[in-house]
């Protein structure tokens, strides 16, 4: 039987272009080898530069990539297709498998005790807490609790199994294993585990009457706590009103009238201007029982940024005593001290001088007795500024007022001395003052510039002598100006 052959290339070998890559081949002999080259060459053109075989022979044969070997177990996927067949009953063949596809028996193991090990968790019946039976037929969500006492809620339900467990939610279909805590009443019960009073993304409905209980129950334990939180709140209220009433308190401030503040009408205005621009040397006030005058030049001290001198001060001080003769049931009854008596007392050799001022009180030269006074006042004069001293007879007090915050405490040692003295020379008794208080008032007015000075001295005077707080300020000094220039006219004190 003849053999056929037959010349013609199969179609790889036509499009093998690379004649550097090596074949396994035995190749056939040069008579057959050089022959369909020869006809290759001569029927079919030759390629394109770019062809599709010129291009395909540019790149170089694939070669396949290294494989890694295995040597210990590897770390489970993510997402294994192995995986879903956990929850599927183990069986020794699916063990098998397992181990076949992992390549290794200690993840077999690990998973075995992993299975076991989250069993016993979930399915662990909890010690010592309540088991409530609920309706199988209720449904809906869960009752949450503020209690502290953990709760297991047992429920008819042979569908789903719901533990909370540290306040999450896991919800497992039902099982018959014997170790099951839920088959405890052969029922398949499912339990609910409480954990810190609360139900968390519970979708069951405690309507029973146990529940109901349970919920008035805790309801009343926050009940109890409330009203022991607000028992507190009351006590502690109650003893910070009792504090507050043995707290010190300063002195409040009386609600001051309008009279020391009542302005001044056009006329009176006019007044005091016309005598601003008076003659200087004219006598334009005098006072008959304190034998003072006052001309024009001494008036205008009581002019704007103007230091007050003696005689408008005595003056003043003298209408305020006045003042308090006409209607004594409205103000205290005071004396008051010109500005040369301090100056006269302590003008002695020691800096002490009761004989040079002792005649100044007498019941005959003042028509009442010094002594019968609940305040006497002192004016004291320091170089370039003015202050006063008040013998505070009624509260027992040696007080000192300094506008410029000032303090002198031999002023009140001096002004103590002299009180004793008065005292043992009108009465002849000898009085103990070791009690009374020396003030230095701190809650006063204070003087904002350096000339305003003597008008706060004979405003404190005012003030006191009514019995009132001193309640003016800085801004008040234009005004009093104004008005103690036309009481000085008008010889009366308002």
């Amino acid at each position: 039987m003849g053999v056929m052959t037959s010349h013609r290339k199969r179609p790889e070998e036509c499009m093998n272009v690379n004649h550097s890559t090596t074949t396994t081949t035995t190749p056939p002999p040069d008579s057959q080898r050089k022959r369909p080259r020869l006809l290759n060459s001569m029927s079919r053109p030759a390629p394109t530069p770019n062809g599709i075989v010129s291009r395909i022979s540019r790149y170089p044969d694939a070669k396949p990539p290294l494989i890694r070997e295995v040597h210990a177990p590897c770390r489970n996927r993510k997402f294994d297709l192995v995986r879903r067949d956990l929850a599927e009953p183990r069986t020794p063949a699916r063990a098998r498998a397992t181990v076949d596809v992992k390549g290794s028996v200690l993840f077999a193991a690990y998973e075995e005790a992993r299975r076991s090990a989250l069993a016993e968790v979930r399915y662990l019946p909890s010690k010592g807490k309540e088991v409530i039976d609920v309706d199988a037929e209720s449904s809906g969500r869960g009752v949450s609790d503020d209690s502290g006492v953990g709760e297991v809620v047992e429920v008819h339900d042979l569908e789903a199994k719901v533990v909370v467990d540290g306040g999450v939610v896991r919800r497992r279909q039902s099982t018959s294993s014997p170790d099951s805590a839920l088959t405890n009443k052969g029922d398949n019960s499912l339990k609910v585990v409480v954990s810190g009073g609360k139900v968390w993304g519970s979708e069951i409905d405690f309507s029973s009457v146990q529940a109901y209980k349970k919920l008035i129950e805790s309801a009343d334990r926050r009940d109890d706590r409330l009203k022991r939180l607000e028992f507190e709140i009351t006590l502690n209220e109650k003893r910070r009103e009792t504090f507050n009433l043995l707290r010190p308190k300063k002195e409040l401030v009386e609600v001051v009238p309008k009279e020391p503040f009542v302005p001044l009408t056009k006329e009176e205005e006019n007044e005091v201007a016309r005598a601003f621009y008076t003659n200087r040397k004219k006598i334009l006030i005098s006072h008959e029982n304190s034998n003072i005058e006052i001309s024009g030049e001494k008036f205008q001290c009581l002019g704007p940024a103007a230091w007050l001198n003696d005689e408008v001060i005595n003056l003043y001080l003298e209408l305020l005593k006045e003042r308090e003769q006409r209607e004594p049931q409205k103000y205290l009854k005071c004396h008051f001290f010109n500005t040369f008596f301090y100056k006269k007392l302590i003008g002695g050799r020691n800096g002490y001088d009761f004989k040079s001022v002792r005649r100044w009180t007498t019941q005959r030269k003042l028509g009442y007795g010094l002594l019968e006074c609940d305040k006497i006042f002192v004016p004291i004069h320091r170089e370039i500024h003015w202050c006063l001293a008040v013998i505070n007879k009624k509260d027992k007090k040696f007080q000192y007022l300094d506008s410029l915050k000032g303090r002198d405490s031999h002023v009140l040692n001096v002004l103590a001395k002299y009180f004793v003295d008065e005292v043992k020379d009108k009465t002849g008794k000898d009085i103990d003052i070791s009690d009374w208080e020396k003030e230095f008032v701190e809650d006063l007015p204070e003087q904002k510039n350096g000339y305003d000075c003597g008008v706060f001295m004979i405003k404190y005077a005012d003030f006191y002598s009514r019995g009132l707080g001193l309640c003016f300020k800085q801004e008040h000094m234009p005004y009093f100006r104004v008005r103690t220039a036309k009481e000085l006219l008008r010889l009366r004190a308002d």
